[in-house]
């Protein structure tokens, strides 16, 4: 009877563990889906902002200075004020002065040069070009010691830009302005990931997305403070009142915190790569969505072909730098276990009865 007590406490606990297990697995996929619904949701909700068919706030620079406004009181008051999470520390002067200030400004620029081209291009057509980005990152990386040079790299990067390339081709209206404006936000875009892994690696200062943001969001308003009165100030004063849909834009910068918090969430759970993977995802999604949602959004069967292949090659890129990541753990992990082994060893050896005469 006693056996089959414990038997039944046995299997009780696989059963209970099993659960466990299915229930943090649902918890890390709803995160995911939350990541890809704002994600593709703000980029829907910046175009509809600034369309001039929308609300006509064809102002992407003061959007983009209030979304870091908005982010800055925000971390603030969840840090300082309320004290609801804790900011990690670590940062001196020197680290803030050649790292925090060059993301931050590059983040700007991302964001700035990214929402402006909405006023020129396609949605889908903007998603279609951001597919350049490991191609960016990957030569920047390279130009600064990251990343190295090989025929698999080269042809994997071939892929992406001929893909882009056949896509742009198969797009009926194109508006070259559109094009210099979305490159120009994926070159920042690459910038400032080679800039936070100069940070994180060389520098070895790690810290979560919020104290990131902490730190980084004062920096990007106050770039784009600047360009905002000499580009934009004037502008919007000649066009009294002020069209300022208080509440839209409210929600504007809630919805972007509420993105870069579910950022947070993900990679605490997975890693940074379930990012980029769940980024091709919602490019699609994009895609799809905003050839039905905006009348600009005309897509060819060229755009689509195009698109697949550069798609294709981000997964290749993606699945090449998994590799790269598990190669770089695996000596470590294979070290540690070895301590641990040698150590469970000893510790053995020194339990075993003396033997005799010794």
């Amino acid at each position: 009877m006693a056996r089959s007590g414990r038997h039944l406490r046995f299997g009780g606990d696989k059963a209970v563990d099993w659960i466990r297990r299915c229930g943090e697995g649902g918890i890390t996929y709803a995160y995911i889906l939350l990541y890809i619904a704002l994600s593709s949701g703000q980029i829907f909700f910046n175009k509809w902002v600034l369309s001039s068919k929308e609300i006509n706030f064809p102002y992407p620079v003061a959007l983009t200075f209030l979304h870091m406004l908005f982010s800055s009181v925000l971390c603030f008051l969840l840090t300082k004020v309320f004290k609801i999470i804790k900011i990690e520390g670590g940062l001196t002067s020197d680290i803030y002065i050649t790292s925090v200030i060059p993301i931050g400004a590059m983040f700007a620029m991302t964001l700035w040069l990214g929402n402006s081209a909405y006023l020129y291009i396609s949605v889908a057509f903007a998603q279609m070009l951001k597919a350049t980005m490991p191609v960016a990152v990957f030569f920047l990386g390279a130009a600064v010691g990251l990343e190295a040079m090989s025929c698999k790299m080269f042809t994997i990067m071939s892929v992406i830009s001929i893909g882009v390339v056949v896509a742009s081709y198969g797009e009926i209206s194109i508006s070259w302005v559109g094009v210099v404006y979305q490159m120009g936000g994926v070159v920042g875009e690459a910038s400032r990931l080679i800039f936070m892994e100069i940070f994180v690696k060389k520098k070895g200062v790690r810290l979560n997305p919020i104290s990131m943001m902490y730190y980084v969001s004062p920096c990007s308003a106050l770039c784009l403070f600047v360009p905002w009165i000499f580009l934009e100030k004037s502008k919007m004063d000649s066009s009294e009142p002020w069209n300022f849909p208080v509440i839209t834009l409210a929600l504007n910068c809630l919805c972007t915190f509420a993105l870069n918090l579910s950022v947070f969430l993900v990679i605490s759970r997975t890693s940074a790569l379930t990012i980029r993977v769940a980024g091709v995802v919602r490019d699609w999604v994009v895609v799809l969505l905003s050839a039905l949602l905006f009348s600009d959004s005309k897509l060819t069967v060229i755009n689509l072909i195009g698109y697949g292949l550069a798609i294709a090659g981000v997964i290749a890129y993606n699945n090449n730098k998994l590799k790269k990541e598990a190669s770089q753990v695996n000596p470590i992990v294979n070290d540690f276990v070895a301590q641990e082994r040698s150590q469970d060893f000893e510790e053995q050896v020194a339990m075993l009865p003396p033997r005799e005469g010794s």
